[in-house]
């Protein structure tokens, strides 16, 4: 099992659950630092190393050192991702775009190719690539930036499955939903965060619900272009029908 930006938010949390699932997992993180701070945590079971994902040499070295701590991978998340603040496209520095298209659409890429590689030499697998907000075509002013690389990754992940109908390894998408981490939360002022709130209250929720869901789903594996989502449309037009008498708080005290 390989998760990619495993060293934080969703991608830690998924660590975790497949380790206590009795699954050996490899992360990465960006920082020597953020991956041993990352080890530390997570104990017996998993291994680390540092990756720029927009690097093919070093996400080919992350297969390298997972394959050989555990002889194969049956399972590879795309997960690696950055944000960039909330302001319309023409005012983003050119350099957040560049850092933003290199991690979310480049590193998508580099990990499918060497993990599908890989997987097929191997006999089998599965790459799983992380939808999130414009997978679906919704726009948001202020982050069709992100967006953008979020349409981009569903639309390979989709025609990567074609390309690999009839053989070993299939790839999937993952669909976390609205999860309370720093990518959700960043760039807002005090006063936007305040009616943010509100709907992130009906429609979000905590890392630690919705991976051990996530955990279970993608060992239990799906079809070639098959799709794992927590947050779907009935459940989405449920929480706000009960929005009103159902109060959640999630950023109060854990």
């Amino acid at each position: 099992m390989v998760v990619t930006g495993g060293t934080r938010g969703i991608g830690l949390g998924l660590a975790r659950e497949f380790l206590a699932r009795g699954a050996r997992v490899a992360v990465c993180g960006r920082s020597r630092e953020s991956v041993d701070k990352a080890l530390a945590g997570l104990g017996d079971g998993a291994v680390g190393a540092v990756c720029d994902v927009a690097d093919r040499d070093q996400v080919q070295s992350l297969w390298d050192a997972a394959a050989g701590a555990f002889g194969r991978v049956d399972h590879w998340i795309n997960n690696a991702g950055v944000s960039t603040t909330r302001r319309p496209l023409a005012d983003l520095p050119p350099a957040q775009l560049e850092t933003l298209v290199a991690a979310n659409l480049l590193g998508v890429m580099h990990g499918s190719a060497v993990a599908v590689r890989g997987m097929t030499a191997q006999g089998g697998g599965t790459v799983w690539n992380m939808a999130g907000l414009g997978s679906d075509g919704r726009t948001v002013p202020g982050l069709i930036a992100y967006g953008s690389t979020k349409r981009g990754t569903d639309y390979l992940t989709a025609g990567l499955a074609k390309e690999l109908k009839g053989g070993p390894v299939k790839v999937a998408h993952l669909s976390p939903g609205m999860v309370v981490t720093d990518l959700l939360t960043v760039g807002y002022s005090p006063e936007e965060m305040e009616k943010a709130k509100k709907v992130f209250n009906v429609l979000a929720d905590r890392v630690e619900t919705v991976t051990p869901w996530l955990a279970d789903r993608v060992l239990a594996g799906t079809k070639n272009g098959g799709t794992v989502a927590w947050l779907t449309t009935p459940k989405i037009m449920g929480r706000f029908l009960l929005a009103p008498v159902r109060r959640r708080d999630l950023f109060g005290a854990s």
